[in-house]
């Protein structure tokens, strides 16, 4: 079994919310060590969560993975003087994959453009439009469904893995899905506690379809 938690929480349809802290429940299907010139890889999926004493069944892929050096830094001040002179709820921030949060009253924003806005309180983090990049196999919204998104530490188009030299070969969005597997570039890999993982809900309850959930 693997676990995960949700790290900022998720505004719903109806107008309720996947509070931060709600646990993701997934399993290890398949491991493969390194062998000769193949790679290694592992195959796992998130497919429920444990809200209010109740488990409810999901189906995810993953948009997005990176280690917790990369997580860190996206917390971090972007100026050395902001870190001790600031209070963390004005400072500015840079999220994986480059989007620059002006928190203390600014927007998120990509250069000039505005994509989202900041959360306060005790789960931090953002509300964005989902968007695609060319070149990248990351979708951007889904049956039209382009209301801001709960992203913690992540861009508005963060897609494939950051901090780690390996590769997302299958997202879990198409046939088997579900099903993610990673692979490493040579030799075995640790994908280490704190790592955070940007899952896109595929389908669920109606209550659910469509949200994105953030987990570390």
């Amino acid at each position: 079994m693997v676990t995960a938690k949700v790290a900022q929480d998720v505004p719903l349809y109806s107008g309720e919310k996947i509070k931060a802290g709600t646990r993701v429940v997934g399993e290890v299907l398949a491991v493969t060590p390194p062998e000769n010139s193949q790679p290694a890889t592992i195959a796992l999926r998130f497919d429920r969560i444990d809200i209010a004493g109740q488990t409810v069944p999901i189906a995810t892929d993953l948009r997005a993975l990176a280690s917790p050096m990369e997580v860190d830094a996206a917390q971090q001040a972007t100026s050395g003087e902001d870190r001790g002179s600031m209070p963390p709820w004005s400072q500015t921030t840079v999220q994986i994959g480059g989007d620059v949060v002006y928190r203390g009253g600014g927007p998120v924003a990509r250069g000039v453009e505005t994509v989202g806005t900041p959360v306060y309180g005790g789960a931090w983090g953002v509300l964005s439009q989902v968007s695609s990049s060319p070149g990248e196999p990351c979708r951007g919204p889904i049956a039209g469904n382009d209301h801001p998104q709960a992203l913690w530490v992540f861009s508005h188009d963060a897609c494939g893995v950051y901090g780690y030299d390996i590769a997302i070969t299958h997202a879990g969005r198409t046939n088997p899905e579900g099903r993610i597997v990673l692979q490493s570039s040579t030799g075995d890999f640790d994908i280490r506690s704190g790592s955070a993982l940007l899952l896109r809900v595929n389908g669920t309850p109606d209550s659910l379809t469509q949200n994105e959930v953030v987990s570390k």
